[in-house]
């Protein structure tokens, strides 16, 4: 008995210590951001970094305008979820609730290598096949544009939401479905009107967790979206907070560093905040 409740003890105080070191770890990223932020952010001016339009770092009169990468990120952001939310959710209720044990694990075993492939792989793919098919088909001079990147997102978060939603969808207790159908609901009903709302909450964590994959990534980005500072337009090269941050980390010095941590400060920033609201709402579900 003694080392039963001594075992318990030791135990609960790894994942103590475990869980501290975690929030260490955000509390000391966040921290170093702001503190390497906040010059940049000083000198620059706060209106003047997030409303600028321009984007000239290394010119004769530097200026450091993030609105395009902002709403670069946003809109692509904002698109991969248009496009993937929806395929990745009916394709979660079909695996869970319609597809036999079979085609289930076979599609499952598809989704899984999805989220396994690199982002550097995605870009490849998307830079030699989708760029030069979205030249041709809309007769544009170069097809790397915001479409290609929201194209390439959606693809890149589908193996998060649709692995997540089937989880919350299996975890709805039987004797809901069940009721529903003894009551004269059809199949498909019963779906979308007794599982998907007892599962809303996993759902919603997918497409948070969607989000969180959209809005941070950077090379598949990169590669296909043309990286140039443009505000954003749907045929046009643009570039996102990631991959400002991630091309020009390499060389930058002086002002021009401080601005990139100050770029990412913004984008820790956006990813806390969506985090927040969508936690938000969450809980205020819950408790209705």
């Amino acid at each position: 008995m003694k080392n039963d409740k001594l075992f318990e003890r030791i135990v609960h105080g790894i994942f103590l210590i475990l869980g501290l070191v975690t929030v260490a770890c955000v509390l000391l990223i966040t921290v170093y951001l702001v503190v390497s932020g906040i010059p940049a952010i000083a000198q620059i001016g706060l209106w003047d970094l997030l409303f600028g339009k321009a984007w000239v770092p290394t010119g004769s009169e530097p200026q450091f305008g993030i609105l395009p990468f902002i709403l670069s990120s946003v809109y692509g952001t904002a698109g991969a979820l248009v496009l993937g939310v929806p395929i990745g959710f009916l394709t979660a209720v079909y695996l869970s609730k319609k597809a036999s044990p079979k085609v289930k694990q076979l599609m499952s075993a598809a989704v899984s290598l999805l989220a396994g492939i690199p982002s550097v792989v995605y870009g490849l793919v998307g830079m030699m096949v989708l760029v030069p098919g979205i030249r041709d088909l809309f007769s544009l001079p170069d097809g790397a544009s915001l479409l290609a990147a929201i194209i390439v997102l959606a693809i890149m978060i589908l193996p998060s939401i649709i692995s997540v939603s089937i989880t919350a969808l299996d975890a709805v207790p039987k004797e809901y479905e069940d009721a529903s159908l003894a009551l004269g609901a059809t199949p498909e009903e019963t779906w979308f009107r007794v599982s998907v709302p007892a599962a809303k909450s996993g759902i919603a964590t997918a497409v948070v967790l969607g989000v969180g994959r959209a809005i941070g990534e950077a090379m598949a980005v990169m590669m296909v979206s043309g990286n140039v500072a443009n505000m954003p337009s749907l045929f046009e090269s643009v570039r996102f907070l990631t991959t400002a941050v991630s091309s020009g980390m390499g060389y930058a010095d002086g002002l021009y560093r401080q601005a990139l941590f100050s770029i990412a400060l913004v984008l820790f920033l956006f990813i806390m905040l969506i985090n927040a609201v969508l936690n938000f709402f969450l809980k205020g579900e819950k408790r209705s």
